[in-house]
């Protein structure tokens, strides 16, 4: 079965111009992911080097999407999009066949 981030990870490679930035909750902590041309990263805690590390926990929760206009530059953000709800971008990606 494929993860959430996998899941994810695939659709940015096939959307090179677009990065993802997911708001995300684990346990008691809401952090911050980028998901750019297959990869991930964290921007609130550290990220392995290893890309088959995953950035998230089995047990995080994805909250929203923001789609960004690539290439990512923080103070410059051109949003494609704002926070999506993550259950409308799963079904987005079960359309796609994600």
């Amino acid at each position: 079965m494929t993860t959430p981030i996998e899941r994810l990870e695939n659709y940015s490679r096939s959307h090179p111009r677009e990065v993802l930035r997911l708001t995300v909750r684990e346990g008691d902590e809401t952090g911050e992911v980028l998901v750019f041309k297959g990869f991930s990263s964290s921007l609130t805690s550290p990220t392995a080097f290893d890309p088959d590390v995953p950035v998230l926990s089995p047990d995080a929760e994805i909250l929203w999407v923001d789609r960004i206009q690539a290439p990512y530059h923080p103070q410059h953000l051109h949003y494609l999009e704002q926070h999506i709800a993550w259950d409308e971008f799963e079904r987005r990606l079960t359309q796609m066949g994600f």
